[in-house]
């Protein structure tokens, strides 16, 4: 019998699912071999728990899941190996069952205050902000409701957060100035502490808009595609304008004005996109506190669309950064791969969910008209429609999402030992093109698995170091993305 020495420890214990309905079966399904500069290691799906495995056990596991198997000869196998799994000795309760979560108290709002934009993109899922209808401004009046919505369906005491959506939200500045003042200040009186996020293109931004980020607890992000050919590529601006340009204009008015706690680049991936690596230094280069990239998985025109076979190379392009990333970060230097140091993070804390995001749960979107939505993607989505600002959200159209978007419910995620780091994928994405990118997560996250554990010996205090990021609503992201 192999004796297993946990890794990486956590600084709380996750937080259990209720019990409920047995975990899907298999071996394959809940523990995964994997290797690093250090040895053998096992993952283990249920509470995202890494240990250090001997070699002869390694060999056996890996052999036995290539094949085959029942429940039963399985849980022999685990309880002889001395694996924490069902069947093994001193194994725990499981964490995640198939039970759905509760509904839990809102904590975080989008308002789509701008369903238009001054940009042109053939891959943006947002159609410009117009969801596949006219372009349409938030009144003020459903601005504010929204706000006393979050903060009457919040948990008490609660930090909240307010997002800031389009299209592109800097064309309706004076409501996002308006509802930030209102917010903060109804939320003192309320006894809740609200931060603030907005996603743009930056190329409208003012002086006065930056001393409003820096003078509240905002979280910025930015669309950014590449360098000026790569970015002008695939954001055309009114006029034949260079849209890179005014976004490094937009820099220029943050640093001279007012910066906000933590300025992101989102790079958007299409299949016209240029090297990743290349993509990375530049933003690195920019100045930007994190870069990260995300597949552009459905949009209005198929043509921008990664497909199964284009992941294949993103995966690569992530590969590489990847590696860049952990040797900066194991020799001590600062290299802000967002992709990189969330999956760290979320690793390291053994974080695991049966759901891709808080979507539909603890983080809603509001449309201009008013309209309650899972997330900021599904806005005018009737599929995804959660009730109102006006009258709250529809508590039963939330359970109904939690219990039809379990991850364990659903196929072929319950099989896959990924499906807790994952949950099941965007919405979003699901709902329009399936999931052609599975291989893909799972090709990033066993690199991520591996590298975490050579960046924990090479580098302990970069954990020690770090904090929960700044939580933003822009777009909810996972380990897997």
């Amino acid at each position: 019998m192999s004796v297993l020495v946990q890794i990486g420890r956590r600084p709380e214990e996750p937080a259990r699912e209720p019990a409920g309905p047995a975990a899907p079966p298999g071996l394959a399904a809940e523990a995964r071999v994997f290797r690093s500069a250090h040895g053998a290691h096992l993952f283990v799906a249920d509470g995202s728990r890494i240990y250090d495995l001997t070699a002869e056990s390694a060999d056996r596991l890996e052999s036995w899941t290539a094949a085959a198997h029942t429940r039963a000869e399985d849980a022999e196998l685990a309880a002889g190996l001395g694996l924490p799994l069902w069947g093994g000795a001193g194994a725990p309760a499981p964490r995640i069952d198939g039970t759905p979560a509760e509904v839990p108290p809102l904590s975080a709002l989008s308002l789509n205050v701008m369903q238009a934009c001054n940009l042109s993109c053939g891959h943006c899922y947002a159609d410009e902000g117009r969801f596949g209808g006219p372009a349409r401004r938030m009144p003020r009046h459903t601005a504010f409701a929204a706000v006393d919505r979050l903060l009457a369906e919040a948990g008490p005491g609660a930090d909240v957060v307010v997002g800031f959506m389009g299209g592109e939200p800097l064309l309706a500045r004076e409501l996002v100035h308006e509802v930030t003042a209102y917010a903060t200040r109804a939320g003192e009186a309320a006894g809740h502490r609200v931060r603030f996020s907005l996603t743009t293109n930056l190329t409208t931004v003012r002086p006065e808009d930056a001393r409003l980020f820096a003078g509240h607890p905002f979280t910025v992000a930015v669309s950014l595609d590449g360098d000026r050919a790569g970015h002008d590529a695939l954001r055309r601006a009114p006029g034949g304008g260079s849209a890179y340009d005014q976004l490094r204009a937009g820099l220029d008015v943050l640093r001279r004005h007012g910066r906000p706690r933590h300025l992101s680049a989102r790079v958007s991936v299409t299949p016209h996109t240029g090297r990743l690596p290349d993509i990375l230094e530049h933003g690195i280069g920019l100045g930007f506190d994190e870069v990260g990239f995300a597949a552009v998985v459905s949009a209005p025109d198929p043509a921008f669309e990664i497909g199964p076979a284009a992941f294949a190379g993103f995966l690569d392009g992530m590969l590489e950064c990847g590696g860049t990333a952990l040797r900066e970060l194991a020799a001590g230097r600062s290299y802000p791969f967002g992709n990189f140091q969330t999956a760290m993070r979320q690793l390291h804390l053994g974080s695991h969910r049966p759901y891709p995001c808080g979507a539909g749960a603890g983080y809603l979107s509001a449309s201009a008209e008013g309209g309650l939505y899972a997330c900021h993607r599904l806005v005018d989505d009737p599929a995804f429609a959660m009730g109102t600002v006006g009258e709250g959200p529809d508590r039963a159209a939330r359970e109904r999402h939690l219990a039809n978007s379990h991850v364990d419910r659903m196929q072929p995620c319950r099989g896959c030992w990924a499906r807790y780091l994952c949950g099941g994928g965007c919405y979003h994405e699901v709902a329009r093109r399936g999931r052609p990118g599975c291989d893909y997560i799972r090709g990033w996250l066993a690199f991520c698995l591996r590298a975490y554990v050579e960046l924990l010996q090479a580098a302990p205090d970069f954990f020690e170091q770090q904090q929960a990021g700044p939580a933003a609503v822009s777009d909810p992201t996972t380990i897997a993305r």
